[in-house]
């Protein structure tokens, strides 16, 4: 009877405050008390609880139950924001065995999979994944039985303690319980992520970002770094068109953030931060993106010595011609984002950039200066002061770029300079680095140094073999090269030593195939020295023999070395065999009378 009339509404009006306490008054609660209004909340929903079972008496037994879940249900999610998570999942499990006969009606179905959502959700936070899994999986089923044999928009949960004419539209209806049905496929993303089921969780984390932009439930941060995230997960799959398309629209959509006010906002000077380093960290994936796209066509292009394959060139591009009217049109249609107006954004975005493999240098270009200018954006908020492993990371991918764009480079001049610039960014940050602090990344940049140096030494040495004889300069040239890159593999040795400064043994997994490229390198690099004092031609060459030789005793000391490195090790062989006897044959020339 108190059910009736005016009993009602008070019942009602009790239960809508208890929901705004708990969703909009505790935003404001003191740190001092962080659960304030959610206590008052479950004060009133207990209350509302009392009234309920002193009025269902007479009442229709299945009506009580729904209430009575409805209430069961706002008590578990209330248990579990104050992190009471065995209370939460006590009132959860209640509201689902009170729905369980009627779990496929349209006036139960969306708390229904609601409860089973947040017992997904607090059964993850006890990290027990597969359990909620179970739970995830099983609401996912019931929207789809739901949808298969009725589809109608259900009820939604609130609507229980409503007057008939506060009731809400099919439309609103629908849209609130699809929100409820991408919760569900965004927790199984998670589940599946922490499962490692990588390929299913990409697919739920794609369909969840395309559901929140149709039924524009996403904050634009938030959402943008998902899809920038998901970015990556294509790139490690060579998916350049997929990956591209989260990119794209990860850009479009962040720049929605400055702009529509939502409960992301409340500007402050610490928000202003978050957003320009959130645009940074996708400028970050823009340069994973370009750099990708280049070295993989690198790979396809390369013959056997690492240089561009003319004949393959030709071929990739008829390829190409024929495949890129098909490939298109069938593959869009799978990854699409949004609606027309956020389409014609993306496209315009995707259109800045290729995501076919480039197999020129012009088109290998293109895609270069993409990612420098997103080197620059990145540069701006990553810098040296409080960001130094994320600035030298930039400016490691920078110089990676320019050396994949020198591989599509022809012009062995041209190519030299490209190198130059990479030497030119590394040095200076190399220099004011501290080995003690930060061993790993000094080890990376003495060998990315050396490296550089050493193969523009070999340009230089392949210009001198055009010219009709080598003038002095180019000697000059080639020799001051070729030390430097001596100088940065032997400091990049030198960072294995133990305090006592003697070289490992036995070397770790992780650095015996750079250590072994690394004396493998100084070796040749003494028999490229050009001098005419022959004495110092000699000791250039037993230089280079101790350093060949180290390679193969290694190896024969400790077989499973082999492996790393098959093919420095041959040529160390053959050069530990061949240069004894040159040397003989270079000191019988000095000393012709001994």
């Amino acid at each position: 009877a108190a059910a009736a009339g005016g009993g009602w509404a008070a019942v009602c009006e009790k239960f809508r405050t208890a929901r705004t306490l708990s969703a909009v008054e505790s935003r404001k609660d003191p740190e001092t008390e962080p659960y304030r209004s959610k206590y008052s909340a479950r004060a009133l929903l207990q209350e509302v609880k009392q009234l309920l079972s002193a009025a269902e008496e007479g009442g229709e037994a299945r009506l009580a139950a729904v209430r009575q879940a409805v209430l069961e249900y706002e008590l578990g999610v209330n248990h579990t924001d104050t992190e009471e998570l065995s209370a939460g999942e006590e009132h959860l499990q209640r509201c689902t065995q009170l729905l369980q006969p009627h779990r496929l009606s349209p006036d139960c179905v969306s708390l229904y999979i609601q409860a089973q959502n947040n017992l997904g959700i607090l059964w993850s936070e006890r990290d027990e994944i597969k359990t909620a899994q179970t739970y995830l999986e099983s609401a996912e089923a019931l929207y789809n039985q739901y949808m298969k044999e009725d589809g109608n928009p259900p009820l939604d949960p609130s609507e229980h303690f409503m007057a008939e004419e506060e009731k809400l539209t099919d439309q609103e209806r629908s849209k609130r319980f699809e929100k409820a049905y991408t919760h569900t496929l965004y927790y199984l993303a998670q589940v599946y992520q922490h499962l490692e089921m990588i390929e299913k969780a990409a697919q739920y984390c794609h369909t969840t970002l395309k559901r929140q932009l149709e039924y524009c439930g996403y904050y634009p941060v938030e959402w943008a770094l998902n899809a920038a995230t998901l970015s990556q997960y294509y790139l490690s799959k060579q998916c350049f068109m997929e990956s591209r398309h989260c990119l794209a629209a990860a850009s479009v959509i962040f720049s929605q953030a400055g702009q529509v006010p939502s409960a992301e906002d409340n500007e402050t000077e610490q928000d202003q931060q978050d957003l320009r380093q959130r645009k940074a960290e996708i400028a970050r994936c823009w340069i994973k993106y370009c750099l990708n796209l280049l070295q993989s066509a690198r790979k396809l292009l390369e013959d056997n010595i690492g240089e561009l394959d003319p004949d393959r060139q030709l071929e990739l591009k008829a390829q190409r011609k024929k495949e890129e009217d098909e490939k298109e049109k069938g593959r869009k249609k799978a990854v699409l984002f949004g609606t027309s107006e956020i389409c014609d954004s993306v496209l315009a975005m995707e259109e800045k950039v290729s995501s076919v493999y480039p197999l020129d240098f012009q088109e290998a270009r293109e895609i270069f200066l993409v990612g420098q200018n997103y080197v620059q954006e990145a540069k701006e908020f990553f810098q040296v002061d409080g960001y130094v492993t994320d600035h030298i990371e930039i400016v490691q991918d920078h110089s990676a770029l320019f050396k994949v764009l020198a591989f599509f480079e022809e012009d062995y001049e041209r190519r030299c300079k490209m190198h130059k610039r990479r030497i030119d960014m590394l040095e200076p940050i190399y220099a004011d680095l501290n080995p003690q602090y930060y061993l790993l990344i000094s080890r990376q940049l003495q060998f990315e140094l050396a490296d550089t140096y050493y193969e523009m030494m070999d340009l230089k040495v392949a210009i001198g073999n055009r010219l009709e004889e080598l003038d002095s300069h180019t000697i000059k040239k080639i020799n001051s090269l070729a030390q430097l890159a001596i100088k940065y593999y032997e400091l990049f040795l030198d960072s294995l030593r133990n305090p006592d400064k003697v070289f490992p043994e036995v070397l770790e997994e992780d650095v015996l195939r750079p250590a072994m490229v690394a004396k493998f390198h100084i070796a040749r690099l003494y028999g490229k020295l050009i001098t005419s004092d022959s004495k110092k031609q000699l000791e250039n060459m037993q230089t280079s023999l101790e350093y060949y030789t180290f390679l193969v005793d290694y190896c024969e000391k400790y077989p499973d070395a082999v492996r790393a490195v098959e093919t420095e090790l041959e040529l160390s062989k053959e050069m530990v065999g061949l240069l004894p006897t040159r040397m003989e044959r270079l000191r019988a020339k000095l000393c012709p009378f001994i």
